[in-house]
């Protein structure tokens, strides 16, 4: 039985136990002042371990049921068509690239990969940690650099955002540019 995606997020949600309307915690832990994120640590899910490691070389977020490709490097599969070597093997890709890298993506057995929007590439952010400013223990490989997301300015054609996991900022640049890319679909 297929389900639908919204059947799918609820499903997740009764089982993982995290709010329908909450965000995922930042994963902040140090204080500096009463009242702000290290201290509260609000944000979801509640109960149950945040990420999931398939064991297929993908990891699945179970505060927001999207599936990632757990390492950043090995997902950068070999396509001199799109990719650019950078540091002698590490591959980033120009806006319409990764876009097109993504969509033919096939890896642990799905095919149905994207590039990920900027909310959702700035969700698996961990503020808790720096360079990367991410859970390695899930997210291997990642890069203490830019990662490319799907969402344009304002203005198509001119820019994209893009998140840094040196300390989990958001930036922007030319769609030309080049940056590192993880591919997700909904799991």
């Amino acid at each position: 039985m297929n389900l639908t995606p919204y059947a799918l997020f609820i499903q997740q949600a009764l089982k993982y136990g995290f709010s329908l309307f909450g965000t995922a915690k930042t994963g902040a832990v140090v204080s500096q002042s009463s009242g702000d994120d290290g201290e509260l640590q609000k944000g979801y899910p509640k109960s149950g371990p945040r990420f999931t490691d398939n064991g297929d070389g993908t990891i699945t977020d179970n505060a927001t049921g999207l599936m990632w490709v757990q390492d950043g490097y090995a997902n950068q599969v070999t396509d001199p068509a799109t990719a650019h070597t950078v540091d002698g093997d590490w591959w980033k890709y120009t806006m319409t690239n990764a876009i097109y890298y993504c969509e033919r993506l096939v890896y642990a057995g799905y095919d149905d990969w994207r590039l990920p929007n900027l909310k959702e590439l700035f969700s698996i952010a961990d503020f808790g940690k720096l360079n990367p400013c991410i859970d390695e223990n899930f997210f291997t490989g990642t890069k203490s650099s830019g990662y490319r997301s799907s969402t344009y300015y304002v203005t198509p054609g001119v820019g994209s955002f893009t998140v840094s996991f040196s300390y989990g900022a958001v930036g922007s640049g030319s769609v030309v540019a080049t940056a590192y890319v993880r591919p997700v679909r909904l799991g």
